[in-house]
Formats: C-alpha cells, structure tokens, sequence
C-alpha cells in the first residue's frame, strides 16, 4: 500500500469511502452489513487505515455500519471522516445535534478528520452566517479534541471556492474536491487544486471513477491506454492520474463489492505517475467522452427532495444513454419496468433537487427533455 505523510500521519494513499457499500435489493437504505463488514476487515488487513462516511450516506445508515465495522479495532489503528450535512440547508441551525448523534452513531469520541460537507452555492451564504455558530462550534470540538482535523468538501464552482477559503482558509486542514481525468477541464478541477495549492491546502479526491464511469470506456478508447500501459486495466488509470497530481494525499473510492476493493488495492501497490504522453492520451479521451453528457455522479441528494420521489439518477443515466445513441431501444425499455408515475413525464418542474445537486444539473430541463425525446 502506498502512503502519503500529512502533518503527523501516515495515511494510506486510498481510502474506503462509505458512500456505495453494498446494499440489499438494491434498495441504497439497506446495507449488506456482512458484505460491508467483510470489506472493512479485508481493507484493514491490507493496510487501508482512512474510512469516509457522511451524515446522509446510504438515508443515514452509512455512520451506523461503518462504527459497527470499526469497533473491533484499536482506535489509533484507523482514520475515520465525516461530515456536518449542510447540504440540506435545515440542518444548519442543528450543528451540536447531529455532531453529537455522529459521534454515538459511528460509536468514537472523537474524529479525525471532519468536514463542512458539500460548500456550494445553494449554502455557502448560510455556512458563512455566523448566526448558525456551525464554524464556532467545529473549532470549539477541535479544541477539545473532539475533531483533530478539520477541512471541507466542495462541489461548488472556483468563485465559492474561494469565497469559502477567505473565510476560513487558515483553519482548514485539507479540501475534498471532485478530481478526475474528466473534470479536470470539464468541472474546472485543475483551477481549484491550483486554488488549494496557493493555500496550502492538500488535496483529498472523491469521485476518482465519476461514479463508476471512467471503470469502462469505449473499446477503441481503451485500446489508446491499452497501448501505452498493457499491464494497466482501465479503472488503473484514473487513479494513476491522480498520482500524477502532486498535492493528492487521499484518494476516495465508495466500493460496492469486494472485487473492486481488490483491485483498487492492486493499484495501490505501487505509485505510477503519468508520463507526458500518457498525460496527454488520456486527457484526449476526456474531451471525447464530454459530448452532451449530463455529469451525474449518482450521489442521490436530488432524490431526497424530489416531490415525486423519482429516481433521478437512473432517469439521468437513461438520459444520457438516449442521446448518447441517438434513441434506441434501451432506454424506452428500461423504463418499461417503472411505473408510470416515476417517468421523465412525472416531473413537475418544482426544481427543489436542483437546489442539492453538486454537479448543477438542470435536472427539471433534462427531464422534459427526455420526456419530449421519448414522445417523440
């Protein structure tokens, strides 16, 4: 396993995010917790010590299971992360709530890494109101101990980036940000990390694999790596991607199965930055993947906000795949097996899942969009 130094720690260069454990028939609010705990033990063993959950993490079970997971161990053996949800801005007024019911969830007394979760535009004026206390409160934890390190995470654009860090820049520790061969154009993700590296501020990745999308990439696209690295499978190079970003200490990977965790962990035995040709080639296949694609990540917060309780993700995916093709039979097909009342059509425009989507899709437009093209 490989490792990079923060500050006093060692920490294993990836990290087991909780965010897509393995889930019992496909409901994501049911955790396989055998499944997740096998997972946990193997990680463990093989040298994983970092682990990322979040307050609403698989409808707020993923704190629950990951403490369960964790309690075996001896606590200095193990980094565990997680989040003040202000995401959902009526959390804001609960910050000592939910700090405390976190710590009883995941079973510790203190965090070793916590994080304002999600800074964007929907809440970055309510996390900076000091009417909320929430970074009073954070920083009177870390003085007791109780968080020893304190960051953020971030889906919002360079400017709240930076509004963020005029803040309170000097009291952050480390940055969780979107980074990966696609966004690092397409969501502006080189001017942030250089945003952080001026504050120097490391780099913590979530989405390395965009939600599994850079894992498989057309044949003719694969090749072009094939080529350059043979010994490399394709999910390989993405992360040897952020190996090639110097101020990347943790990489992030939500893990649905434990194929995958051994793989990553394959990966991460050994560090192998990108030359400048293999930078290039697979830049190159960036810019061919970004035609007309909505960039979900299938985080799942537009869901808890939808009055129609769609599954937006698998209606965006269905989406994309419909224009990637043309039309096609797929989609229409799919969408066979969903009831009426969960299609593109049912989507009253309310915009209520646009107010929590990291990526900012216009998800209402996307679905009558689709709801037009499936008319049509």
């Amino acid at each position: 396993m490989v490792y990079r130094d923060f500050q006093d720690l060692k920490l294993s260069a990836l990290g087991l995010g909780a965010m897509r454990l393995p889930v019992v028939d496909k409901d994501d609010s049911r955790i396989d917790e055998a499944a997740a705990m096998e997972m946990v033990d193997y990680a463990m063993e093989q040298g994983i010590n970092y682990y990322d959950t979040a307050w609403g993490y698989h409808s707020g079970n993923s704190e629950i299971v990951m403490g369960k997971a964790l309690k075996k161990y001896p606590r200095e053996t193990f980094c565990l992360a997680t989040k003040f949800p202000g995401y959902d801005l009526s959390n804001m007024e609960k910050v000592e709530e939910i700090f405390e019911k976190q710590l009883e969830k995941c079973q510790v007394e203190y965090f070793d890494f916590y994080l304002f979760h999600n800074v964007c535009e929907m809440n970055i004026d309510a996390y900076l109101d000091e009417k909320y206390g929430i970074f009073a409160y954070l920083m009177k934890q870390k003085e007791k101990g109780r968080i020893r390190h304190l960051g953020f995470s971030a889906h919002g654009s360079y400017d709240i980036m930076k509004r963020f860090l005029e803040a309170y820049g000097k009291h952050m520790e480390f940055c969780q940000i979107q980074l990966n061969y696609l966004d690092w154009s397409f969501q502006n993700a080189k001017k942030k990390v250089e945003l952080l590296d001026a504050w120097k501020i490391p780099v913590w990745v979530m989405e390395p694999l965009r939600g599994g999308r850079l894992a498989k990439l057309p044949e003719t696209e694969a090749k072009k790596l094939q080529k350059l690295r043979p010994e490399e499978g394709v999910p390989a190079w993405a992360f040897r991607f952020l190996q090639s970003v110097k101020s990347v200490t943790m990489v992030l990977s939500g893990m649905s199965n434990m194929e995958q965790l051994e793989d990553n962990i394959r990966t991460f035995g050994a560090d192998r930055p990108l030359d400048e040709t293999e930078m290039e080639t697979l830049l190159s296949v960036a810019d061919g993947m970004l035609d007309g694609h909505l960039p979900c990540t299938g985080c799942r917060y537009c869901v808890s906000h939808c009055t129609k309780e769609l599954d937006i993700p698998m209606l965006l995916e269905l989406y994309n795949e419909h224009n990637f093709t043309g039309g096609g039979f797929i989609a229409p097909m799919a969408l066979m097996a969903v009831p009426e009342e969960k299609h593109p059509t049912a989507c009253v425009g309310c915009r209520s899942c646009e107010e929590v989507c990291p990526q900012q899709i216009k998800i209402s437009e996307a679905m009558a969009d689709f709801a037009q093209k499936l008319k049509g």
